[in-house]
C-alpha cells in the first residue's frame, strides 16, 4: 500500500482517539472572527453576526470514491476539503470553516493520517478557511471520509439552482471531461503495475488530466470575478456528477428547458487527445464524466458583453421554454435529448 512506504509505523491504538485529534489538528490556527471556538470543546462556536449560513457534506469511501493504489493521501486530503468547498461556492457563499471526520482499518498508521491532514492543511491555508472540529474512528474496511464545509452569505447574495429563466445564457468555467480521462489513466497503469510491478508509468503527457483528477480545485476565483464583473448569475450549480446532469438539475430546478450546443463545449487539447486515444468521444465525457468541480451558471442576455472573450468562461447554450426540454446540439445541428448519465455512486 502507498501509504506505507515509509519505514516508521505508529500505531494509532497507541495513542487513543483524543491525542490522535490532537496531534493531527496542533498546527492549525483559525483565522476569521466567526471562529470563536475551534477544537477542543463538546464543539465549535460560531457567531456570523446576522449573515445567512451555507452548509454542504460530503462522505468519500474508500473502494467508491478513491482507490489508494494510486491517489497519495496528502491529494486526498486537499480533495476531500475542495469537493465541498465546490458547493458553497456554487451557491455564490464564501467558505469559512470545515469540519474532517475520518474513519481508518488498522492497516493505517499515524504517518499515513499525518499525511491525509497535510493535504487539508493544505486547502485550508489556500482556501482561507478554518477547521472547527471533526471526529476520528476504526473501520474495518479500508478509509472512510465525511467533510463538512460551512459559509456565508447576504441573503440577497445566494444564488439557487431555481432562477433560470428561458433566454438566459448558459455558462461553465474552465473546460471539462479531464478528471474522468485522469481517472482513465490512472486506472491503465494499475493494471499494468499489476502485470509488472517494475513497470514505472510515464505520466508526463497527461501531466494536465491527471493532476484534474487527483487534485482539483474549487471555483473560488470565479466567484470573485463574477462580483468583479458585476454579473449575477440567475441559477447556478457546480459539475460534480457530469454536465448532462447538472443541466437537468438547473432545468427541473428553474422549470426550463435546454439547448447545449456541443461545438461550445470547452476541451482542453490533452483531453481530445487522450479521448482519441481511448476510442472514447470527447463529448459524452464532457458530458458524462463528472468530479470537475466546475461552475455551472445562467446570466440574462445583457451581461454578455460583461463576460464575452473571457477565458475563464465560455457561454455553452441557453434555456428554451419547459416545453422545448432540455437538448444537444450536435456540430450537424440535430436535436438530442440530454438525458442524465452521470457518475452513480450506487450504480454497481
Amino acid at each position: 500500500m502507498l501509504e506505507d512506504k515509509n519505514t516508521q509505523r505508529t500505531s494509532l491504538e497507541s495513542l487513543g482517539e483524543f491525542a490522535l485529534i490532537k496531534h493531527l489538528t496542533q498546527h492549525f490556527e483559525l483565522i476569521h472572527d466567526s471562529s470563536l471556538k475551534g477544537i477542543g470543546d463538546d464543539a465549535a462556536v460560531l457567531d456570523f453576526k446576522g449573515l445567512k449560513t451555507v452548509i454542504s457534506t460530503d462522505l468519500l469511501v474508500e473502494g467508491v470514491h478513491f482507490d489508494l493504489s494510486y491517489v497519495p493521501l496528502k491529494h486526498l486530503g486537499y480533495k476531500s476539503v475542495i469537493v465541498n468547498l465546490s458547493d458553497i461556492y456554487a451557491m455564490n457563499a464564501k467558505a469559512t470553516q470545515i469540519t474532517v471526520s475520518v474513519a481508518v482499518s488498522n492497516r493505517f498508521g499515524l504517518e499515513a493520517l499525518e499525511e491525509f491532514y497535510a493535504g487539508v492543511a493544505m486547502a485550508c491555508k489556500l482556501y482561507e478557511v478554518d477547521l472547527v472540529g471533526g471526529d476520528t474512528t476504526s473501520s474495518t474496511k479500508g478509509m472512510l471520509i465525511s467533510v463538512t464545509a460551512i459559509g456565508v452569505a447576504e441573503e440577497k447574495d445566494i444564488i439557487y439552482r431555481k432562477g433560470a429563466k428561458p433566454n438566459d445564457l448558459l455558462v461553465v468555467s474552465g473546460d471539462l471531461g479531464g478528471p474522468y480521462l485522469g481517472l482513465q489513466v490512472l486506472e491503465r497503469e494499475k493494471e499494468v503495475f499489476k502485470v509488472n510491478p517494475a513497470s514505472q508509468p510515464d505520466l508526463e503527457p497527461y501531466q494536465y488530466i491527471v493532476e484534474r483528477q487527483l487534485k482539483p480545485e474549487a471555483r473560488k476565483d470565479i466567484i470573485a470575478l463574477l462580483e468583479k464583473l458585476d454579473v449575477k448569475p440567475t441559477a447556478m450549480i457546480d459539475i460534480s456528477d457530469g454536465l448532462s446532469s447538472e443541466i437537468l438539475h438547473l432545468c427541473e430546478q428553474s422549470e426550463v428547458g435546454c439547448n447545449l450546443f456541443e461545438d461550445k463545449i470547452p476541451l482542453d487539447p490533452t483531453v481530445i487527445s487522450t479521448a482519441e486515444e481511448f476510442k472514447m468521444d470527447s463529448t459524452m465525457i464532457a458530458l458524462s464524466g463528472g468530479e470537475e468541480y466546475e461552475l455551472l451558471f445562467t446570466i440574462d442576455q445583457k451581461d454578455f458583453d460583461k463576460i464575452k472573450g473571457n477565458p475563464d468562461l465560455t457561454v455553452i447554450g441557453h434555456m428554451t421554454e419547459k416545453k422545448e426540454g432540455a437538448h444537444l446540439v450536435t456540430r450537424a445541428n440535430t436535436k438530442i435529448p440530454i438525458q442524465a448519465q452521470g457518475w452513480n455512486s450506487f450504480s454497481e
